[in-house]
């Protein structure tokens, strides 16, 4: 796999990446391009959960593991009538006690019914320097003492567990007192970002996490009805816990009044209204996990790429053609900020790089 860059005359930077690639105002070349994008207007999902399509454009596929229901295990699916999006990936509580009642019993949990997870892998190892995790959810309508949705970026092989192991970043609204407070993981127990939306309708909320070094973030929450309330923040997390390469999404305590079970068996709803977990999108965007990246800097040039791809190699050529000799770039790169930095001084006319694996 080959990214190739070209320098012409030592005044400004070319740029020519398969895939896509964006020129930066300040003469930067980077590739850039959807790393993973999923929507759940995919006609991969056409029949639905129950249907047993798990498939995913990059993302690995959706797993329902670690709930705390032992038959049957949580679900997913798109076929509520109260879904605000039309269509989206659709996380609920299948058995769940009945109103006022305590959690029914369960093999060794004492909070049958309590959560449902439902999570993907991330591609090439995880995410990325520079690259952003985006999701679109529904926000709650039925509003009770600790219940919510909890989205989280963790280092893991499958859906986070009860004491959050692993976890790298969690957002989400979890009600306590206060309907409609967003939290993330630094603002928890703190009494949350300040960030309150209770807006219901089809704009959901956009969540927008990039990773600025290997374990840094910049986190957006964005109320898409109601932009003008966003919460940023920029945070670290252990480095222990990186990379991030799974997301889960979490249903806390909220039954379904759709999807009503008795015995596990589906019966009829007495109250139908819109409690479950609605997931519009997911994408990854960013520099392309096989990114080379350059900048002039005066009299050089500063090549960039990710040190994940330990194998990968720079070379160079001043030419093109059927006779093309590439020729292995005989600086070493250094480590900065995860990534592999390399600076060549800028010689003759035109010079072309790549990386080669």
């Amino acid at each position: 796999m080959r990214s190739h860059f070209s320098l012409n005359g030592g005044v400004a930077v070319a740029c020519a990446v398969a895939g896509a690639s964006t020129m930066m105002m300040n003469g930067n070349c980077a590739a850039q391009t959807f790393i993973a994008a999923d929507y759940a207007t995919n006609s991969t999902y056409a029949g639905g959960w129950a249907a047993g399509q798990n498939g995913g454009h990059g993302f690995g596929p959706w797993s329902v593991d670690n709930t705390s229901t032992s038959s049957p295990q949580n679900a997913m699916d798109r076929t509520s009538p109260y879904d605000p999006f039309g269509v989206a990936w659709t996380l609920y509580n299948p058995i769940a006690p009945a109103v006022g009642s305590p959690n029914p019993p369960d093999t060794g949990s004492a909070f049958a019914g309590d959560i449902s997870r439902a999570g993907r892998a991330i591609p090439n190892g995880g995410l990325q320097v520079g690259q952003t995790f985006s999701t679109i959810i529904s926000n709650p309508t039925e509003r009770k003492f600790f219940r919510g949705y909890t989205l989280v970026l963790s280092n893991g092989g499958d859906n986070i567990a009860y004491g959050g192991a692993g976890t790298s970043v969690a957002v989400g609204v979890f009600d306590y007192s206060v309907p409609g407070g967003w939290y993330t993981s630094q603002t928890f127990s703190t009494g949350g970002t300040g960030l309150f939306d209770t807006d219901t309708t089809t704009n959901g909320m956009e969540i927008d996490v990039t990773l600025t070094d290997t374990n840094s973030y910049h986190l957006v929450m964005t109320p898409l009805g109601n932009p003008g309330i966003a919460y940023t923040e920029d945070g670290t997390f252990p480095a222990t816990n990186a990379p991030i390469n799974w997301v889960t999404y979490q249903l806390y305590n909220t039954d379904s009044d759709f999807y009503n079970f008795t015995n596990g068996i589906p019966s009829e709803c007495v109250n139908p209204q819109r409690t479950d977990f609605y997931i519009q999108s997911m994408t990854i965007t960013g520099p392309a996990p096989f990114a080379l990246n350059i900048q002039k800097a005066g009299a050089n040039v500063i090549l960039t790429w990710p040190t994940n791809f330990t194998t990968a190699f720079l070379e160079y050529t001043f030419n093109l053609g059927s006779a093309v000799v590439w020729n292995t770039n005989s600086t070493a790169p250094v480590i900065i900020n995860g990534q592999n930095v390399v600076t060549n001084p800028i010689v003759g006319a035109q010079q072309y790089y790549r990386l080669q694996q």
